[in-house]
């Protein structure tokens, strides 16, 4: 509506030291999210090649980088490649569903009933949320709007984001679904009374690495080579739209731009440094933890994100007549308060917890202490300002009236917003020897 993205949006309402801070976490966020793609390819390297670990992870350098050149070819081929794969394996925990036999009862249960038991199970769940819903994609998919060519009237700009809306809830179901089967299969398949030690220590110390065998009673030999190609091609795919999401973020808070394959190698290399640290220390189970946590740190940063999307869209001297309804409003604030508040509690609960099972001398744990809770009040006080900071700068949308872009009486130029799609946006996606059709 108003012919900017969220970051753009950031930009021009924030101080310069809060825009510069806000810019560092999403680009954090698009680094942690970077760390799980690589061990994750890692991983599907060493169960198709037996290639180690730490190989696998110097391996992933190169693996975006030439993903992203096949791009010139045929961007909507690509990614209709990678979502074939993808599909392939959900399909496959799907199948294995039936096979495996969940009580369909306490499945349904745990969806509206969730229940956190044994260590450790907080942060798992955060970690999944951080996984789903990345703060980064925020940035990412308010940007992605503008490069379409959408009708240049305000009912067809509605008509186009409710299509978005559609598409995007479409996706996160999916991947909710695809969460709940893998869980489900998991689940009943190590809860089983005929496994064999081999599969119970996998069950007892269960990865990516050796997620592979829940699937043998669908896949048989080649479940080990089929997960590992989805695990890759899901890789990729994520990366793809992490390199995109941090080309967003760098124009819109600093109104710099990189080219894809240089920004992409940026964002490897920082990821690629602790993901090889680790899996040459700890070896895959390391690695797989350190994916847990890097998920965790996407969940915390998910605040900084979803709060200035929360209040822009919801703002009449942001959004004029096309803020979200009430009931939209309260529903999202409602949501995201829960998030903020889980992450404060899962913050403040484990770091008492580590400071008081950590054999430090007394006075190491009070100036521990002080230190980190010095770092939480900081964290709690930046999401406060957020939250109640009202919003001084005033951005109407393109348009008022069902009339048409060109005549809203905007200027043109580069990055105009005087009209769709952005070409400034759109020209970072691809290479520039893309067909028309792939902007479409």
């Amino acid at each position: 509506m108003t012919g900017k993205h969220l970051a753009e949006h950031c930009r021009a309402e924030y101080p310069k030291v809060t825009n510069f801070i806000l810019w560092i976490l999403a680009e954090l966020a698009v680094v942690a999210c970077d760390i799980p793609e690589v061990i994750g390819t890692a991983f599907a390297l060493n169960m198709l090649f037996k290639i180690p670990i730490w190989c696998g992870v110097l391996i992933t350098g190169l693996s975006t980088l030439m993903l992203l050149f096949l791009q010139q070819y045929g961007v909507r081929k690509l990614e209709f490649l990678i979502a074939f794969l993808v599909f392939l394996i959900a399909t496959c925990f799907l199948v294995e569903l039936g096979y495996s036999k969940p009580n369909s009862s306490e499945v349904v249960r745990g969806l509206f009933v969730p229940e956190i038991k044994g260590d450790g199970a907080t942060g798992l769940a955060i970690s999944l949320l951080g996984a789903m819903v990345m703060p980064h994609n925020l940035f990412l998919h308010s940007a992605l709007v503008l490069s379409r060519k959408v009708p240049r009237s305000v009912h067809g700009i509605k008509e186009a984001c409710r299509f978005y809306m559609i598409e995007s809830a479409f996706a996160l179901t999916v991947a909710f679904l695809i969460n709940i089967s893998i869980i489900s299969v998991s689940g009943a398949v190590c809860s089983a009374d005929n496994l064999n030690p081999e599969d119970r220590m996998n069950c007892n110390d269960l990865d990516l690495n050796k997620a592979s065998f829940l699937l043998k009673n669908v896949l048989g030999n080649w479940s080990s080579k089929v997960f590992a190609i989805a695990l890759l091609a899901s890789g990729q795919s994520s990366t793809i739209t992490g390199t995109y999401a941090g080309q967003y973020v760098m124009q819109g808070f600093l109104d710099l731009r990189m080219t894809p394959w240089l920004r992409n190698l940026l964002t490897r290399s920082l990821a690629i440094v602790p993901s090889l640290i680790v899996s040459l220390i700890g070896g895959s189970s390391a690695a797989g933890k350190l994916i847990i946590i890097a998920s965790m740190i996407l969940s915390f940063e998910l605040p900084f994100a979803l709060v200035p999307l929360l209040k822009f869209t919801s703002s009449k001297t942001k959004m004029g007549p096309h803020t979200n309804s009430r009931f939209i409003a309260v529903l999202t604030w409602a949501i995201g308060s829960f998030i903020m508040v889980i992450n404060i509690y899962f913050l403040i609960t484990s770091f008492v917890r580590l400071l008081l099972h950590s054999g430090l001398s007394t006075v190491s744990q009070v100036f521990s202490g002080i230190f980190g809770f010095l770092g939480m009040l900081i964290y709690i006080a930046a999401i406060l300002y957020l939250v109640f900071r009202k919003n001084r700068k005033c951005t109407l949308p393109l348009l008022e009236s069902d009339a048409k872009l060109g005549d809203a009486g905007h200027t043109e130029g580069e990055g105009s917003l005087g009209h769709l799609p952005r070409e400034d946006i759109s020209s970072m996606q691809l290479p520039h020897q893309r067909a028309a059709s792939d902007l479409d």
